[in-house]
């Protein structure tokens, strides 16, 4: 039986391999496939095989092309369409999480005021009854001119609200508790109940009926709701710094080094190859450098936000303010009514009436006057299932917002890690194939770009540094107004667009959660420095699927041969 000469099978076989492979070289049929899958644009655009005198503006070198300049135009929008939508894909867990707490903490505020306002009302109907049907639209305008001061629409002052509550109180409490039965003897509706009434509203502050209880019930409502006002402030900041950076458009400089990375391989006929991670970096920092420069007012106002939630949550809690109003109003009537003998004194000498209208009148308490309310009567109160909902707000939100305070100095890493930039034995570096991507990576800014190889940043995006420029200015007028706020953390790193030199991805300096102190300022600092801007450290990645792995023709002759070399015959 004649021998096989296995060796010139091995040979000829390579030969028809080959053929088949050179063939195919010159077919651009997974262009047009990739082409079509990705919706860049129509396939009568892409050619059937390479061409060799094709005018390209982007992915130029001397061998044939599978691309034209019509296809070059199509890759820039898709790849524009696609890096914008990545970007904002990241961004919105961010933007969703500022916008759904900004929601939610407004919503426990508006609530927690609800439930205090009927719980002040709950103890004139149940305590002081005699005094409802007039007190109640002063019960109505005071919580209203709190809600809105919360919501921060409007020129109001919590402490004139507060003042404006006890003046109207004092003319019912003095003509219907201190001195039972005086409101009849002069007639409500006559001209002289009417000027008794003004000039008691108008001496209250100098009589001083109600002793230390509204002064008080004024600082500790203007201390909680001052941080709540600004905290309410600052998520609206938050959000329109994330609307404003999803709308920020990427440069041609940027376009032109995105369509390379991610297309001009595919001219060459190699649609499954990606790009080097170093190579990635340098065209994702280069395209977001002015986003990049965020970084350092972002991460500080990240920390303004966690230190308002504590103080809000916290020692100088909202709930405990609003739900002390009713015991505040309560210890200042009882206290009205302790020292009636010298009130009415003082009040006869300032208004007249009190000792003719009432010199026969013995003073005692009504019996209700000292009944509390029911036990459970605040759980009947609408609002009452809010308690306790601001320091869970608190707890889920720092959890949450501590993640991002690197958010803008980590994305371009994200977008690579997430979608671009696969470490593979070989890489795309933008004019080759190759093992690795040999040239400098840069950090992250704009001063950064100046040695950035692969994307050319002239200037800074002006829409991007306004915004810089007023989440610093926003920054700084919280600390001006609550000094202490802000100040957990050292701001002299460079992660941003002061760092002149290499990357520094690694932010390790996330906000210890301590406690901070509520500033001790009076009320009129908010309205004199009203904030006018109106406005994860862990790395984010998405999960994809990994490219599949290829052999290439050339590969498997020489696998074929080498197993021939060890045939035994």
């Amino acid at each position: 039986m004649p021998r096989v000469n296995v060796s010139w099978i091995i040979t000829v076989l390579a030969v028809e391999l080959a053929t088949l492979s050179a063939a195919h070289a010159h077919s651009c049929h997974e262009v047009k496939t990739a082409f079509q899958v990705r919706q860049i644009g129509q396939l009568k655009w892409v050619p059937e095989t390479p061409a060799t005198d094709v005018d390209l503006s982007i992915c130029k070198h001397a061998g044939p092309s599978c691309c034209t300049r019509r296809m070059e135009e199509s890759y820039r929008a898709a790849v524009l369409r696609d890096t914008t939508q990545n970007i904002r894909s990241y961004s919105f867990e961010l933007k969703y999480l500022i916008s759904a707490h900004a929601i939610a903490f407004q919503d426990t505020f508006q609530s927690l005021i609800t439930f205090s306002q009927n719980h002040l009302t709950s103890l004139f109907e149940t305590t002081y009854s005699s005094l409802m049907s007039s007190i109640s639209p002063h019960i109505v305008c005071l919580f209203t001119d709190l809600s809105r001061f919360l919501q921060g629409t409007g020129n109001v002052s919590v402490e004139t609200a507060v003042h404006c509550f006890f003046d109207s109180l004092f003319p019912l409490v003095h003509t219907r508790i201190v001195n039972p039965g005086m409101a009849g003897s002069i007639g409500e509706d006559s001209s002289d109940a009417n000027q008794f009434g003004d000039c008691l509203r108008m001496t209250r502050q100098d009589v001083n009926p109600f002793g230390p209880h509204p002064k008080a019930m004024a600082d500790t409502l203007v201390s909680a709701l001052r941080a709540g006002r600004v905290l309410s402030l600052a998520l609206g900041v938050g959000l329109e710094v994330m609307n404003i950076t999803d709308t920020a458009e990427l440069s041609k400089e940027c376009s032109r080094a995105l369509v390379r990375m991610h297309y001009c391989s595919h001219c060459r006929g190699l649609t499954l190859i990606r790009a080097c991670s170093g190579y990635c970096l340098n065209v994702m920092r280069g395209c977001l450098a002015s986003l990049s420069e965020l970084h350092n007012p972002w991460r500080q106002y990240v920390t303004v936000l966690q230190d308002l939630t504590h103080i809000v949550a916290g020692a100088h809690n909202l709930e405990l303010a609003l739900l002390g109003i009713r015991g505040q109003v309560e210890e200042a009537i009882l206290y009205a009514q302790l020292h009636g003998p010298r009130l009415t004194a003082t009040v006869d000498k300032v208004c007249g009436h009190s000792s003719n209208a009432s010199s026969t009148t013995v003073r005692t308490f009504p019996p209700t006057a000292v009944t509390p309310p029911p036990a459970n009567s605040s759980q009947d109160v609408p609002g009452a299932d809010k308690i306790g909902m601001l320091a869970r707000l608190h707890r889920e939100f720092t959890g949450y917002i501590s993640r991002y305070k690197s958010f803008f100095s980590i994305l371009p890493e994200a977008l690579c890690e997430g979608e671009m930039g696969v470490d593979e034995l070989m890489c795309w570096s933008g004019d080759d194939v190759v093992k690795s991507y040999t040239a400098r990576v840069v950090g992250n800014g704009v001063r950064a770009q100046r040695q950035n190889p692969e994307v050319r940043v002239r200037v800074a995006d002006p829409v991007l540094m306004d915004i810089k420029n007023k989440l610093e200015l926003f920054n700084m007028e919280i600390q001006e107004i609550m000094p202490g706020v802000g100040h957990r953390e050292s701001w002299d790193e460079t992660g941003s667009g002061e760092s002149s030199g290499e990357c520094d991805d690694e932010d390790g300096c996330e906000g210890s959660g301590e406690s901070v102190a509520s500033p001790t300022l009076t009320e009129a600092d908010v309205s004199k420095k009203a904030v006018k801007v109106s406005f994860h450290d862990s790395p984010i990645t998405q999960n994809t699927s990994s490219s599949d792995a290829s052999l290439s023709m050339a590969s498997f002759i020489i696998i074929i041969l080498a197993l021939g070399l060890h045939w035994s015959f």
